[in-house]
C-alpha cells in the first residue's frame, strides 16, 4: 500500500474504498441539469462510481444504458420547462439498476424507427442490454416517471 508520511505521522491511501457491509443495499445519486451535457456528465460519473464498487466490468454497458435514459428524460424534462432529471445507481444483492426520473408525466414508449431514422432506438437498446426494464410514476407529487433498467451481468 502507498503512503505519505506528514510530520511523523503515515497517511495510508487506499486505491478503492472498501466493499460495504454485506447485506447492505448501495445508493449513489447525481441530480443533473436537464442540458445536453447530462448524458455525457452521467456517463463519466456512472464509470466512476463502478469503479469505486468494484464493479468497472459492468461500465460499458451500463454507460449505454445511462446515457439512453439520462438522455431521454433530458429531453422529456425539457419539453416540460423542468430544469432537471436525477440518476441513481443501485447495487443490491449482486444486481445493479439504474434508475432516472425526470418530470415528463407521460410514459416511455419504444418506437419501431425505420433504417434511416437517427433516433428512436434508445429504449429498445436499454431492453436489449438489460436483465429487466421498466418505469413507474413518480411517487412524490410531482408529475414525471422513473425509468429504470437491471444491468445485464451479475455483480460480484
Amino acid at each position: 500500500m502507498t503512503g505519505t508520511t506528514t510530520k511523523g505521522r503515515t497517511v495510508e491511501h487506499r486505491p478503492r474504498p472498501t466493499h460495504p457491509p454485506p447485506g447492505q443495499p448501495v445508493k449513489a445519486v447525481l441530480d443533473l441539469g436537464a442540458l445536453p451535457t447530462a448524458p455525457g456528465c452521467a456517463r463519466a460519473w456512472t464509470r466512476q462510481i463502478l469503479w469505486e464498487w468494484w464493479l468497472a466490468a459492468l461500465s460499458d454497458t451500463t454507460e449505454v444504458i445511462v446515457s439512453e435514459l439520462t438522455t431521454n428524460a433530458m429531453l422529456a424534462s425539457r419539453r416540460e420547462g423542468r430544469p432537471c432529471i436525477r440518476l441513481v445507481l443501485t447495487l443490491d444483492e449482486g444486481e445493479l439498476a439504474v434508475l432516472v426520473r425526470d418530470y415528463c408525466a407521460g410514459s416511455p414508449l419504444p418506437r419501431d424507427p425505420g433504417t434511416y431514422d437517427e433516433d428512436g432506438r434508445g429504449l429498445l437498446l436499454v431492453e436489449a442490454l438489460s436483465s429487466r426494464t421498466g418505469w413507474y410514476p413518480a411517487s412524490d407529487g410531482i408529475p414525471g416517471k422513473v425509468v429504470w433498467a437491471v444491468a445485464s451481468g451479475h455483480a460480484a
